[in-house]
C-alpha cells in the first residue's frame, strides 16, 4: 500500500523534529576529536517493537524516518534475532554476551521473584568502563524483580557498569505520558511531564552534553518503553494516522522514531557520529492485540517461533560500515556483548562460556563463525515451540518436553509454512542432538534451582513452567 501523500508529508516534518543524524556521519564529523580512537558505543532498544512495525521494514502505514535514515547511513540487518520471545531474558543477553539461561535471568521479571542479574555476571559495560569508557544507561531495567530494585540487597545499574542512570524497573507508569516512577542514580525522581520515549532520549542527551567526561569515549544504553503496553502516545504523532483504528500503536512507534531522531541529533551535535556505533534493535517480537506486526512472520512476543525473536537490527558506524549496506548475516542480541569488546579491543572473558560472536563482519554481509548455535527458550512460549536452534539455514523448533519437533528452512521458508521434520528424518535428528547437547551445556551452567523450583502454573495448558 503506498505511502499517502500527507503521511509522506509529514515524514519529511518530523525529520525536522527528531533532528537526525546528517545524511553524511563522515562529512559531519570530519574534525571528530578522536580520528582512529577507540569507538563510542550507543545501543537504543525498543520494547516489543515487531519486525513488520517500521518503514523500514516494509510496513505501509508507520513512519520511521530516523530508522529509515540510520539504515541509509549505515546496515540494515534482515535477520536480527533477540535473544528470547520476552523482555528481561533478552535484555541480560545484550549485556552478558550469555544466553539466558546461562545468565540467570530466565523469564521476565516482574512481582516478586528471586532471580536476577547475577553480581558474577560480567557485563560489557563493566569491561569498559574498566577500560576507560564513561558509561551511562538510561530507559527500562527490568533486570531483577520489583522488589529487589533500587534496593542495596541487590545489584542495581551501577554494580552492572554504569557510572550513571535513570531507570525503571519495568514499564513506565502508569503510562508513557507524565511517568512517575524512575529512579536516578538511586533517588526517585517524581513524575516526569511529558511522553516516555522523548523523556528517556533528553535524559541521554543531557548526559551526552553535560554531564559525560568528554576525555573519554563513551558507552550509552538506552532502552525505550515505547510500544509496550499500556500506551500512551503524544496527539502530534497519533494525529499523523487520523482515522486509523490503530492509530495509537503507529504513533506510538513513530513517537519512538522522534526519540531515535533526538540521540541521533545529539550525537552530531557534540561532533561524535563519526567516531560511534550506533545499534538499534528491539527487545523480542510484538503484540498483535495492542497492534504490533511480524511483516507476516509466524508468531508474536512469547513465542520461538520468528515472529516472537525476530526483530529490527539497524547499525552505523562511519567509515567502517558503508552506507545502505543490507546483510541478511544471522545475528542476535546476544552478539552485541562480543561486538562492543571487539571494536573497543577488549579481549573477552576467558572463565564462563560466551555465547554471542562479534557482529563486526556481518556488517559487511559476511557471515560469522559460531562456537555456540543460535539457540532460544522461551519460558512462556506455547508448549509446542518452547526451545529452537539455528544452524546456518536451519531451524529446529521443540516443544517444552523435547519430544517433538518441527524443521524449517528459514532462509527459503522465513514465515515457517512448511514443516519438514518427517520429510527430512536424518536432518532432523542431527538438528535435535545438537540442540539437546546446548540445552544440557546451559543447564549445567546455569542456576537451574531457579527455574527448577518454580511455582508459577505452566503457560497454556503445557506440562512445563520453564
Amino acid at each position: 500500500m503506498p505511502t499517502p501523500p500527507t503521511l509522506r508529508f509529514a515524514a519529511a516534518f518530523l525529520l525536522l523534529l527528531g533532528g537526525t543524524a546528517s545524511a553524511n556521519p563522515d562529512e559531519a564529523d570530519a574534525d571528530a576529536r578522536n580520528p582512529g580512537g577507540r569507538p563510542n558505543i550507543v545501543i537504543v532498544m525498543a520494547d516489543d517493537l515487531g519486525w513488520g512495525d517500521t518503514a523500514t521494514y516494509g510496513h505501509p502505514l508507520i513512519q520511521t524516518p530516523n530508522l529509515d535514515a540510520l539504515a541509509s547511513q549505515g546496515v540494515k540487518f534482515t535477520q536480527c534475532y533477540s535473544a528470547a520471545g520476552v523482555c528481561s531474558p533478552s535484555r541480560s543477553a545484550i549485556l552478558t554476551g550469555r544466553t539466558p539461561y546461562r545468565n540467570g535471568v530466565w523469564r521476565h521479571l516482574s512481582g516478586v521473584h528471586e532471580a536476577h542479574l547475577r553480581s558474577s555476571e560480567i557485563t560489557y559495560p563493566s569491561l569498559l568502563r574498566s577500560a576507560g569508557y564513561e558509561t551511562c544507561h538510561v530507559g527500562k531495567w527490568h533486570l531483577l524483580s520489583k522488589p529487589q530494585f533500587n534496593t542495596d540487597e541487590y545489584p542495581q545499574p551501577d554494580d552492572h557498569g554504569y557510572d550513571y542512570w535513570l531507570a525503571t524497573h519495568n514499564n513506565a507508569e502508569p503510562s508513557h505520558r507524565n511517568p512517575r516512577n524512575f529512579v536516578r542514580n538511586g533517588e526517585a525522581v517524581g513524575e516526569l511531564k511529558g511522553y516516555s520515549a522523548p523523556l528517556v532520549a533528553a535524559e541521554a542527551s543531557r548526559w551526552l552534553k553535560e554531564i559525560r567526561d568528554k576525555a573519554k569515549p563513551f558507552v550509552l544504553s538506552v532502552w525505550f518503553h515505547e510500544p509496550h503496553s499500556p500506551i500512551a502516545t503524544d496527539p502530534r504523532f497519533t494525529d499523523l494516522y487520523d482515522g486509523h483504528e490503530n492509530a495509537v500503536y503507529m504513533g506510538n512507534v513513530t513517537q519512538a522514531d522522534y526519540a531515535l531522531g533526538q540521540i541521533m541529533q545529539a550525537l552530531d551535535e557534540e561532533g561524535v557520529s563519526g567516531e560511534t556505533l550506533l545499534f538499534f534493535t528491539s527487545d523480542n517480537g510484538p503484540v498483535a492485540r495492542f497492534g504490533g506486526s511480524t511483516g507476516g512472520l509466524r508468531g508474536g512476543k512469547r513465542s520461538d517461533h520468528e515472529g516472537g525473536v525476530r526483530v529490527p537490527g539497524v547499525a552505523r558506524w562511519p567509515g567502517r560500515i558503508e552506507p545502505g549496506t543490507v546483510s541478511d548475516v544471522p545475528v542476535i542480541g546476544t552478539d552485541l556483548f562480543a561486538t562492543a569488546l571487539d571494536v573497543a579491543g577488549v579481549p573477552l572473558p576467558d572463565d564462563r562460556t560466551i555465547d554471542g560472536v562479534s557482529m563486526v563482519p556481518a556488517f559487511s554481509g559476511t557471515p560469522v563463525e559460531r562456537t555456540v548455535p543460535l539457540f532460544w527458550r522461551t519460558h512462556v512460549s506455547p508448549p509446542d515451540n518452547r526451545v529452537a536452534l539455528r544452524v546456518g539455514d536451519w531451524k529446529l523448533v521443540g516443544d517444552e518436553t523435547l519430544t517433538t519437533f518441527q524443521l524449517y528452512n528459514i532462509q527459503q521458508d522465513p514465515r515457517e509454512e512448511r514443516d519438514l521434520a518427517a520429510s527430512m528424518p536424518e536432518k532432523t535428528a542431527a538438528m535435535k542432538e545438537r540442540l539437546l547437547a546446548v540445552w544440557k551445556e546451559i543447564e549445567a551452567e546455569g542456576p537451574d534451582r531457579w527455574w527448577k523450583n518454580e511455582r508459577q502454573q505452566p503457560a497454556r495448558g503445557g506440562k512445563l513452567n520453564y
